[in-house]
């Protein structure tokens, strides 16, 4: 009974992971790829409900003997993977469609993935962490590289893949020394230990910079926009966001209960990854002329802004992470369904920022969300972005890290210009060819006008979501020790 009490907790990943097996076997049998999207979308759709009420109700407890746990922040992580998830299945569909790629296989990929995603979003033990990584991060090469016949495609799944490869070395020796060291692999057990040493500063160590790899910081950012330019416009929005949020929460979870006793130690080494992220992120995106280049380095930008509240070890900063996460989810999946809508529309390369001269005037609905989106990108008030960047600012201030925020809030000034810039060709340029937007089916504007919605609504509303997140931390279960 023990078992099906933790399945039942655990119960949005086994719909996601059941879904999965469903699409799957119904490609095997040829159904139609209609069919197929819409098996996809009603699962999705259970699990989004199941995990909404889960966060709204679900108390902290740990299951499967303390390898994972629900409720809390792992309630919290798997909505945001969920909720990602659901609205690029559906962005997917139609921009397949739309390029001529409608392969069905992307449905079960991202249907694993997304399971993968909450096993490390929910993770109390390494092995587990270890786990949902690898299930994430194989469906997420595959995906990389879903449309075959370009070589960009191509060339994205293997840099990803060889890049991923990697970090995974570094992070199973990172477990290794950490085991070595503390005798465990649970997340509590590893949080009491106090004794240091070589040993185990080596696995923090390696254990770190696997991190690093996956959420793309400085220096270990060097796949990330070839893979991102590379990759389906929408698995693009996916990777920067859904994948984003399982690692970061993942990271959140080990530095609060596997190492709650050296997190001033690891103030400086964030702060240095957080100024190097943020400079070389914004710098190097305001000379992209690819729309979705600019958006991979902005990407990085945001890893920079996030590695502030790292930085500030506290309850505030980690909050301000998981929320920072929320908001991202909504602005970025919407900035890249925009693009992936002009893109999928044309003949022509329309990856080029001078490719959208004019275009805000042909679709204005499509013009102002895309306008919504990057005001709330570059941290612009009365947007999610804009409190979600006040949040881990304000949680460095309260560590004394005065200047990383400085400098924080600098970067996040100058990247307005190139976020501005697009809208300057959308609205203030003339076209060179004639290009004709088609209409975007209903459920395509809906569900980016929805996500429009919600990154004012937390721009403007933000109090209730920030003060469940806050008493994630204060949670018995999240400050065990070891038994």
């Amino acid at each position: 009974m023990e078992i099906i009490n933790d399945v039942l907790l655990f119960l949005p990943a086994t719909i996601v992971a059941i879904g999965g097996l469903t699409v799957m076997m119904l490609d095997g049998y040829k159904a139609r790829s209609r069919t197929i999207y819409t098996t996809t979308m009603v699962f999705l759709a259970i699990a989004l409900i199941v995990a909404s009420w889960d966060l709204l109700t679900q108390t902290p407890e740990l299951i499967f003997s303390d390898m994972a746990g629900a409720g809390g922040t792992a309630a919290f992580g798997t909505f945001i993977v969920v909720f990602g998830t659901f609205f690029t299945v559906i962005l997917t569909h139609d921009y397949l469609i739309g390029v001529k790629h409608n392969f069905p296989q992307v449905y079960p990929l991202l249907m694993f993935c997304t399971f993968g995603m909450i096993v490390l979003a929910t993770a109390n033990d390494l092995v587990t962490v270890f786990v949902g990584l690898e299930t994430m991060s194989i469906c997420l090469y595959a995906l990389a590289g879903i449309i075959r016949d370009k070589r960009l495609g191509v060339e994205s799944a293997l840099k990803y893949f060889v890049m991923g490869a990697f970090s995974t070395g570094f992070f199973l020796y990172g477990i290794t020394l950490l085991y070595g060291a503390t005798g465990s692999t649970s997340l509590p057990v590893i949080g009491a230990y106090t004794d240091g040493g070589l040993i185990y500063w080596g696995g923090v160590a390696m254990l770190l910079v696997a991190f690093m790899f996956k959420v793309s910081a400085v220096p270990f950012h060097m796949w990330t926009p070839d893979v991102y330019t590379g990759s389906p416009t929408t698995i693009t929005a996916y990777m920067s966001t859904a994948g984003k949020t399982a690692s970061f929460v993942a990271l959140v979870l080990i530095l609060d209960r596997a190492m709650p006793f050296i997190a001033h130690d690891l103030t400086a080494t964030f702060s240095i990854i957080a100024l190097l992220t943020m400079i070389l992120g914004n710098a190097v995106a305001m000379v992209q002329d690819n729309v979705k280049r600019m958006l991979a380095y902005s990407s990085i930008a945001h890893v920079g802004y996030l590695f502030v509240g790292l930085a500030a070890g506290s309850v505030a900063g980690y909050s301000a992470v998981l929320f920072y996460l929320l908001a991202y989810t909504f602005m970025n999946v919407g900035a890249f369904g925009v693009v992936a809508y002009y893109e999928k529309n044309h003949d022509v390369h329309f990856n080029n920022v001078e490719s959208y001269a004019g275009l805000g005037y042909q679709r204005p609905i499509m013009g102002v969300l895309l306008s919504i989106f990057l005001f709330s990108l570059a941290g612009i008030p009365i947007s999610a972005g804009f409190n979600a960047k006040y949040l881990v600012f304000a949680a460095g201030v309260d560590a004394g890290l005065i200047s990383l925020v400085v400098v924080g809030v600098l970067a996040s000034a100058a990247s307005a210009y190139y976020y501005l810039r697009v809208m300057v060709y959308l609205y203030f340029r003339e076209g060179k060819d004639s290009v004709t937007l088609m209409e975007p089916k209903k459920v395509y504007s809906y569900s980016l006008v929805f996500l429009a919605f919600l990154t004012l609504y937390f721009g403007v509303v933000p109090g209730g979501v920030t003060e469940m997140i806050f008493g994630y931390f204060s949670d018995s279960m999240l400050t065990a020790t070891a038994p």
